[in-house]
């Protein structure tokens, strides 16, 4: 049992086409590619967008615009510095593409550009990184009013304790200068984490104390372990020590001169989790969304997780899944305790942190 008590919180569509060599290419005839028009006075008129890397190190780009009737797609290695000079893809109003032949990159970049309108930049959300399994990208998602959270500013991760020296390199390169760690003391102290020279550390204990253990609650059942983390996420909100925390996470990030902001606790999944459900939240993106970036933690971790229950004694395997996984009750009691405390979500971002949504808005959103 002392075993468990440390390792819990120690813990396409229409238009289809085939690209090669960094070009695409289709048996249906050939689109003419969308007009190089920059970023305007129109809105990013994409209702869905994603970036996802392949095993094979080619990358799937799936979108949805409509009225649009041509898309092209550019590819770079600096968000920042991405050349029209060569589509590396079209497509129509919704689409799905693969390219491939890229070449090596510490992340590869795609501009995706309408006929009209403005373009829209995304990344893979994984940095894949070999020691941080549950590194990802907390950007690139639409908001209820159409605006879309920029990628590449702010980060989320599990421990960052046993990061390879190629993982530090990479996120130098990438440009991560701030690192906000959710963690106890006792777990820093257990192991510090392992950030690019110069990075700034800032340390923000939700808990508020050393304590690591169950606090009574037993895993015995899955009742138990459901329990557990349903009264840590209430915790999360309403506990003195979590509300300074995301108050500091949330200023950080809204402060132009933290560019690359990370946060993460030992999983990266419940403190970080509800930092992340918080900040999308106040930025604007859908309940639905929010929920689903959450649970992204169950699909990042669960090779780790899956070594971890196979541990434990057979007697807590039940209550020690519970406490492994992230659900959507755990999150929804979050927001339970929102509602429960502070009336609505603004009420919690003013009178709990201290905060107010518009600043970050107006640093993480385009569109």
């Amino acid at each position: 049992m002392q075993q468990s008590r440390r390792r819990f919180l120690t813990t396409v569509g229409a238009g289809a086409l085939a690209v090669g060599g960094g070009l695409a290419t289709s048996a249906a005839p050939a689109q003419a590619s969308a007009a190089p028009a920059r970023a305007g006075g129109h809105r990013i008129p994409f209702t869905a967008a994603k970036v996802s890397q392949n095993a094979d190190g080619s990358f799937t780009i799936g979108w949805t615009a409509p009225g649009v009737r041509r898309v092209a797609v550019y590819a770079g290695k600096d968000q920042h510095r991405i050349s029209r000079r060569r589509a590396v893809a079209h497509g129509g109003g919704a689409g799905t593409v693969t390219v491939r032949g890229l070449g090596a990159a510490d992340r590869w970049w795609f501009e995706i550009v309408p006929e009209r309108g403005q373009s829209l930049t995304l990344a893979d959300r994984s940095l894949h990184l070999a020691a941080a399994p549950n590194f990802r990208d907390g950007g690139g998602y639409r908001t209820a009013g159409g605006q879309w959270v920029r990628m590449g500013v702010f980060y989320r991760s599990n421990s960052l304790a046993t990061l390879t020296d190629a993982d530090v390199a990479k996120l130098k390169r990438l440009g991560i200068r701030t690192d906000i760690d959710f963690r106890t003391d006792a777990e820093v102290a257990a192991g510090p984490d392992r950030i690019p020279a110069g990075t700034k550390y800032v340390f923000a204990n939700v808990a508020g104390t050393s304590d690591t253990g169950l606090g009574g609650y037993s895993l015995e059942t899955e009742a138990g372990g459901v329990a557990l983390m349903v009264a840590g996420e209430k915790s999360m909100v309403s506990a003195d020590s979590a509300r300074k925390a995301y108050h500091t996470f949330l200023t950080t990030v809204a402060d132009p001169r933290a560019a690359g902001v990370l946060y993460h606790c030992t999983a990266g999944k419940d403190r970080t989790g509800w930092a992340s459900a918080a900040l999308l939240t106040a930025l604007g993106v859908p309940r639905a969304t929010v929920f689903e970036d959450y649970l992204l933690s169950n699909s990042c971790l669960a090779a780790s997780n899956a070594a971890a229950l196979a541990a434990v004694p057979a007697s807590i395997r039940a209550g020690y899944k519970a406490v492994l996984d992230v659900r959507a009750e755990y999150l929804q009691s979050g927001f339970d305790e929102v509602a429960a405390k502070f009336g609505t979500f603004d009420g919690y971002l003013r009178e709990g942190l201290g905060i107010s949504a518009r600043s970050l808005r107006a640093r993480l959103l385009v569109g």
